[in-house]
């Protein structure tokens, strides 16, 4: 029958899980002492909210001023489980209702509601009595009637599994009743309904039991030992009803509490009267203690207002022969404030965007204080100077928000320090660091460290060499900060940029894809892009400069006297020629530049090694001396040509000098001989030679009768003039100033006396007036020359810049063709113009040549 007492009890404590919605509130019941595990609710069921959305918004429940857990949320269901020891006595002590306060939190969006649970007791505590052992001494006088008071036993439940009966072992002299006090407080009376004797039995003992309303019932027992004594008819009186007490937290052990006082009207032994504690808590047990004579209650533990506000203990009176009495005393707990706030991270987004608008949440803190009333308001700030912000949210509860636009480049990591202060006195204080890093995103294209780069390489380089090396640096992280190179497509020379350079994607190190020639391509500029691997990927171009520095690979080119084969150069000097005159010029270029293309002069081998000197870096050739008649009238001269480059380069050429005064000793030349492949070239010149006597025999005459007319006046023979414009020169070699090629154009004025074959062969001033064209007097052999003057009987359109000398064009080519060109050229320019140079002749005083190179 019992247990199906118990099973109905649990039925009908089952049928209490009501959900009450009042004023916000949601409120369960539930027995204390419920297996971990078990389910009280369902608070998405009984607040209409989505199953789904439980995790997301991070369900949870928290018990205002305690760090422990009862219960808390199945996430996945909605179900409100036990996961603590709900133990009502513990929680709620003697207080008839037992009502638990929780914190239901909700995130995204921040929602609180209030959650309560109405714990319902159990019958899990027996009675107790104080003692195990009563000891009453009762008069022998004592009549029928009489009550001596018994200490009640204490049940820690409440309601019906308190103590509701107490049953007193069968026995001739008492019975038991129960009794309630002024305060509400029951008590029990043993009375004596036979009176006692003595002499019959000094002594009696007593068993009482307790039995409490549970189901099953639970008891406690006590003997009551009984000693018969004489008449003691006073019990002790307390001097108050209820006595009080304000007690501040943290007293020091032996702090005196209060001090109760009860008087007995009895002498002696019956009137001493002595106090201890009747009924008292576990936990009071532990704080308080009395001094038996004195009445006066000490501390003996910590006292702490948190754990508990106010105490009511029962204190008993008893004289020397056991009458008692009992009074309440009320102990109130002042609190003072020495709880400082208690800071607690409920959500963190970590790490956060450095994108992250202002006034971004990212996180949650909960802020408590143990104490009461003014001693636990809190006051939350944030101490450094940070781009967050405290806002406060519900109740205790605060937001951590951006203020500010945050740069990972420039602060990656955030220590943000939460203080909170109370407003008690002295104020209390507590501080917490949040560790907080900011997420990177790609937003800082690569910059190169410099704004553009030069590069320098030797011509004939090998492919592959390194020319420089660009670098650029990205401040964003990992793959948003990994730097890319490569070349932008463009065209050097009309071809592709990458067939020249090539740049390694990982260390921006530039190759030469080929070898560079220095007199093809000296400079040329190209584009490097870096680009880092963000998502999208940002870039940023550079210019690099490629400069190619000269290296001495080419010979010298000696343009003049032209190479032999191609044509045969001879040149007339006078007897007559002093020391230093200018006789000719060897020409040279050098593709190279710089010193590379410094050219020196050097007659290595001569005929007579003392009669001609060469310009070291001019190439004119003069004479070192007078010449003599002991001297011979063909000198061959050896000439080399070297450059200032590392090692240096040379090239060498042979001239030809025929010492003589007039064309008439021309025949003296059929002894001359060179080579077996210049034979026939000799033979020409001989005939022509010979051909040309005869023009100056003419021409001797006229001067001659001129002279007559104008003694004073000198008779010109002829002048010459050679132009070496340097615009003529082959486009790969380089105009250098002063480096030893010769200047632009060099003119000579020659003259005889009247009918002389051994005149004077003067060199006089330079000029630079009515010379050709380097384009028409420039050119290496005789059919080139040919072309560009003309044939012999050439129209006047092709000399119409210089038509004043069309005809000393045909003069001076047939003339120079006596001594450069071959014998077909010649015989063709003597028969077109054999008229034309007998008019000429007899018209002017004197003749210009042009002297060609």
């Amino acid at each position: 029958m019992a247990f199906s007492l118990r099973i109905a009890l649990i039925c009908g404590l089952f049928v209490f899980f009501v959900l009450h919605c009042a004023h916000g509130d949601l409120t369960y019941s539930v027995e204390e002492e419920l297996k971990h595990g078990s389910v009280i609710g369902n608070i998405a069921k009984d607040l209409g909210l989505d199953f789904g959305r439980l995790a997301a918004r991070k369900a949870r429940v928290e018990m205002e001023g305690t760090d422990k857990q009862y219960i808390t949320i199945n996430q996945k269901n909605g179900d409100v489980v036990v996961v603590g020891r709900i133990d009502r006595e513990e929680l709620c002590g003697e207080k008839p209702t037992c009502v638990l306060k929780f914190d239901l939190l909700l995130e995204n969006p921040l929602e609180l509601q209030r959650l309560s649970l109405q714990v319902q007791d159990i019958n899990d505590n027996s009675p107790v009595f104080q003692k195990d052992v009563m000891k009453l001494e009762i008069r022998e006088s004592a009549v029928k009637g009489a009550r001596y008071r018994v200490t009640a036993a204490h049940d820690s439940d409440i309601g019906q599994n308190s103590v509701q009966s107490y049953v007193l072992n069968q026995n001739a002299h008492f019975v038991f009743n129960i009794q309630t006090s002024s305060s509400g407080s029951k008590y029990g009376e043993l009375v004596l309904d036979k009176e006692l004797d003595r002499e019959d039995q000094n002594e009696l003992r007593l068993l009482l039991t307790a039995v409490d309303g549970g189901s099953p019932p639970k008891s406690g027992t006590v003997v009551i030992h009984v000693t018969v004594l004489d008449a003691n008819d006073n019990a002790p009186v307390f001097t108050e009803s209820v006595y009080s007490a304000r007690l501040p937290e943290n007293s020091p052990i032996n702090t005196p509490v209060v001090t109760v006082s009860a008087t007995d009207a009895d002498d002696g032994v019956n009137g001493e009267v002595t106090y201890e504690f009747s009924q008292l808590s576990d936990k009071a047990g532990k704080l308080f203690s009395i001094d038996q004579k004195s009445g006066v209650i000490f501390v003996t533990g910590d006292v702490d207002y948190e754990e508990g506000p106010r105490y009511e203990v029962m204190i008993e009176a008893k004289d020397g022969y056991g009458l008692t009495s009992e009074i309440k005393l009320i102990i109130d707990i002042i609190d003072v404030n020495d709880n400082a706030p208690v800071i607690n991270l409920k959500s963190l987004s970590n790490p956060v965007p450095e994108n992250a608008p202002p006034g971004t949440e990212v996180g949650i803190i909960n802020v408590q204080d143990r104490d009461s009333e003014k001693n636990r308001q809190v006051r939350c700030s944030i101490q450094q100077n940070v781009p967050f912000k405290l806002v406060p949210s519900i109740k205790n509860y605060y937001s951590l928000v951006t203020t500010g636009q945050l740069d990972r480049e420039l602060v990656s990591d955030y220590n943000i320090t939460i203080s909170a202060t109370d407003e008690g006195s002295p104020p209390l204080s507590s501080s917490k660091t949040v560790q907080l890093s900011v997420a990177d995103i790609n937003d800082n294209p690569p910059v190169f460290e410099e704004q553009s780069y030069s590069a320098y390489v030797s011509e004939n380089n090998k492919p592959g060499s390194t020319l420089c090396s660009v670098s650029a640096r990205d401040p964003d992280w990992r793959q948003n900060g990994t730097v890319i190179y490569s070349l932008l497509p463009a065209e050097v020379n009309g071809a592709s940029v990458s067939s020249y350079l090539s740049v390694n994607g990982d260390t921006g190190v530039i190759h030469a894809v080929r070898s560079f020639d220095y007199e093809q391509l000296r400079s040329f500029k190209v584009h490097v892009m870096a680009r880092d691997n963000g998502s999208p990927p940002l870039s940023s171009n550079v210019t690099v400069s490629v400069f190619v520095s000269d290296v001495n690979d080419n010979s010298p080119q000696i343009l003049y006297p032209a190479p032999e084969g191609s044509s045969f150069m001879t040149e007339l000097v006078p007897k007559a020629a002093h020391g230093g005159s200018l006789v000719s010029k060897v020409i040279a270029v050098d593709a190279d530049s710089g010193q590379n293309a410094w050219l020196s002069y050097q007659i290595v081998r001569s005929t007579d090694p003392g009669l001609f000197t060469i310009g070291v870096h001019s190439g004119e050739i003069r004479t070192q001396r007078d010449i003599s008649e002991s001297d011979s009238m063909k000198q061959n001269l050896i000439v080399a040509v070297k450059d200032n480059g590392q090692p240096s380069l040379s090239a060498t050429c042979a001239m030809y000098l025929l010492i003589s005064d007039n064309l008439a000793e021309v025949p003296e030349l059929k002894d001359i001989s060179y080579d077996d492949k210049n034979s026939k070239l000799t033979s020409y010149l001989i005939i022509a030679l010979v051909c040309v006597s005869t023009f100056f025999l003419t021409f001797i005459i006229i001067i001659l009768g001129v002279r007559f007319c104008r003694r004073r006046k000198p008779r010109l023979l002829f002048d010459g003039a050679v132009a070496i414009p340097g615009a003529y020169l082959p486009p790969n070699y380089a105009d250098v100033d002063g480096t030893g090629t010769l200047r632009s154009s060099y003119n000579y004025d020659a003259y005889l006396t009247t009918g002389s074959r051994t005149s004077d062969f003067k060199f006089v001033s330079s000029y630079n007036d009515n010379t050709l064209p380097a384009d028409q007097t420039l050119k290496k052999s005789p059919s080139e020359f040919a072309d560009v003057f003309g044939s012999c009987d050439s129209s006047p359109e092709k000399h119409q810049l210089y038509p004043h000398l069309d005809d000393i064009f045909s003069q001076f080519l047939c003339h120079r063709t006596t001594f450069t060109f071959h014998k077909p050229l010649f015989r063709k320019c003597v028969e077109i113009n054999r008229k034309k140079i007998t008019k000429q002749v007899g018209m002017r005083n004197n003749l210009t040549f042009l002297w060609s190179v």
